[in-house]
């Protein structure tokens, strides 16, 4: 095994004691001689880290782990960069979940108008790590979490040479819901997944030679939640009438005047709550006797976020011809989509990267639709947030199914970025 440089971008987040998680469970097959955790947060990063470090001790792992404000001292010789920005922080999603509300839109962190100026303030952060991996390091791999996953990976990949993908716990989460459903002695398994990231169905569900999606669809569908959603009920004809298994950010669409209701009805929004779980969360870590995560992290959400980061590290790094589920360039997986379109489907994945694995005869047109009109709201906030252009992140928001009216988009729109001006020098150029 080759030490490794691992450089986490955003280490000051609360999740990152789950990927030291992810590195301590896979000792064995990644051997990492130095951690370099960033972050524009120095308080958090201490806290953090200091977690982090007493985590590798406690399991042997002598490993060195450096905390640094430094993007550029991060990001040069790493092998991989693994990406959780969060800009603005918390306060911010909870103004992108307040803000949409005001013009009866859904306020939500990664989709709507929520996740659209999500986007916006994202997008200029990743290009710089980007721009400085190419310098910096131009071998190494961006493992992207910062969310909006899809459009950041729609981003980086059609503008920079950079080895990269987007990543999400949705697909390992709905995988993994299915399988339980299923007896414990079977031996065979296999899925068809096929989406964007947050629009996303399993549409084939294999079993020992049988097809169990239609009973899936009847009743029988056991869907995974997520802490950051409301869980909601389908009726059967519902999942009927689209033909697959959505995943739960999927109910958005599927039922928007309830989940705005419940939005408008909250005593807090999820972004107020999390603000609560991370200050309480913060407070544990510096605890000097805590040397593994606390329980307390799985209200925050993310489940099987170690599992899926560090796996698909694992499988690059050891050219392990696995199957994840990745955002990556389409490159002729999906006919009906382009191929320079990014799109969250099963890869091969080994030294080389992601291959796309190609699905044969999809039919499904109500999938097919929706995929191809979110994808032109994908690459209109793609460019928008680059150029800073006005017109096309208004176009953006009318474009989105979520949206769509134009006094409401023009209106969030005005709004939203006069809220989040400090964020935004691509539109607010030469004010700090």
């Amino acid at each position: 095994m080759r030490k490794l440089k691992i450089a986490v971008i955003g280490a000051g987040s609360t999740y990152t004691p789950e990927l030291v998680e992810g590195f301590i469970s896979r000792k064995n097959s990644l051997d990492i001689d130095s951690f370099y955790f960033m972050d524009i947060d120095r308080n958090k990063l201490e806290v953090v880290g200091e977690l982090s470090k007493r985590m590798l001790e406690a399991n042997g792992i002598t490993s060195r782990l450096i905390m640094t404000q430094s993007l550029e001292e991060a990001i040069e010789g790493a092998d991989y960069i693994l990406a959780q920005v969060r800009v603005g922080g918390l306060d911010a999603r909870i103004r992108d979940e307040k803000i949409p509300l005001k013009y009866n839109l859904l306020g939500q962190e990664t989709t709507g108008a929520g996740g659209f100026m999500k986007a916006l303030r994202t997008i200029p952060v990743i290009m710089d790590v980007a721009k400085k991996m190419e310098r910096l390091a131009p071998k190494s791999w961006l493992i992207n979490f910062s969310n909006p996953s899809g459009i950041v990976a729609e981003t980086v990949l059609n503008q920079t040479g950079i080895n990269m993908m987007g990543l999400c716990n949705v697909p390992i989460n709905m995988v993994k819901a299915i399988k339980d459903t299923l007896p414990e002695n079977t031996k065979q398994f296999d899925y068809e997944y096929i989406g964007l990231n947050h629009l996303s169905w399993i549409t084939g569900i294999y079993a020992d030679g049988r097809d169990l999606l239609k009973e899936q669809l009847c009743g029988k569908a056991e869907l995974s939640t997520f802490k950051n959603i409301p869980e909601v009920v389908y009726e059967d004809i519902l999942l009927k009438a689209t033909g697959a298994i959505p995943s739960p950010y999927l109910s958005y669409f599927y039922l928007r005047d309830e989940q705005i209701k419940h939005c408008m009805e909250a005593e807090k929004t999820r972004g107020e709550v999390c603000k609560e779980i991370e200050a309480d969360l913060l407070n544990k870590y510096k605890d000097v006797n805590l040397t593994d995560k606390p329980l307390l992290l799985e209200q925050r959400g993310g489940s099987m976020y170690s599992t899926a980061a560090i796996s698909l590290v694992d499988a690059i790094e050891n050219n392990k011809n696995e199957v994840h589920v990745v955002n990556v360039k389409n490159n002729g997986a999906l006919s009906f989509m382009d191929d320079n379109d990014v799109v969250e489907v099963k890869c091969l994945i080994n030294k080389n990267g992601a291959t796309p694995i190609k699905m044969e005869n999809f039919d499904n047109p109500y999938i097919i639709g929706l995929m191809k009109a979110v994808k032109v709201y994908e690459k209109l906030t793609s460019k928008a947030g680059l150029e800073g252009n006005y017109e096309t992140a208004l176009a953006a928001l009318l474009a989105h199914p979520l949206i769509g009216d134009y006094h409401k988009a023009k209106g969030v729109l005005d709004e939203m970025l006069e809220a989040n001006r400090d964020f935004l020098p691509q539109f607010f150029k030469g004010e700090r």
